[in-house]
């Protein structure tokens, strides 16, 4: 896959050290249940996150060539899919993420046919929370401190996309020339 400003691909073992870069950090992992990764845990969990019905990616920069984030999608029930990001930070706020859950986001329903799509986030991510606004989802619950992330009370917040309204939505992905 692509859009404007990456390729997106498939995630693989080797891409083990480039994941680990960010996965490492504390900033990275602030709304995660886990935390920063060793590069042990990170090769555990590519494994993991290639295998079954999961399609799990990584993000490069055509500029650069540089592996910057992963984004996976993963089914659920009934049509269902919930989907997920991490970005380094180094990369955050030029909207690559943004661009990155454009694309899967119509992967989801054009390619794998999913017919609605959930995204699960910490109350506390604004970033995300933003992000998942922009691209017109819409906030179906507000969980007001029923997840413990380490150690502390937070609040979980749902978002979700059905097909239909993604084939309305302005956000469609822009196709790179």
């Amino acid at each position: 896959m692509q859009t404007e400003r990456l390729d997106i691909r498939a995630l693989t073992p080797d891409d083990a050290k480039a994941c680990h870069s960010y996965q490492s950090l504390l900033e990275v992992t602030t709304y995660l249940y886990e935390d920063p990764r060793s590069l042990e845990e990170t090769e555990q969990w590519i494994a993991r996150a290639t295998t079954g019905d999961r399609d799990s990616f990584v993000l490069i920069r055509r500029d650069t060539g540089e592996l910057i984030g992963d984004i996976g999608i993963w089914p659920g029930e009934h049509g269902n899919a919930e989907f997920g990001y991490v970005l380094h930070p180094a990369h955050q706020g030029h909207g690559f993420a943004t661009e990155a859950v454009r694309e899967l986001v119509r992967f989801g329903f054009s390619e794998r046919g999913y017919r609605r799509l959930v995204a699960r986030i910490d109350g506390r991510n604004d970033a995300s929370r933003k992000l998942l606004e922009r691209l017109n989802f819409r906030r179906e619950a507000h969980f007001v401190r029923n997840e413990l992330v380490k150690g502390e009370w937070t609040d979980e917040m749902v978002f979700a996309m059905l097909d239909e309204e993604w084939a309305h939505s302005v956000e469609r992905p822009k196709v790179p020339s």
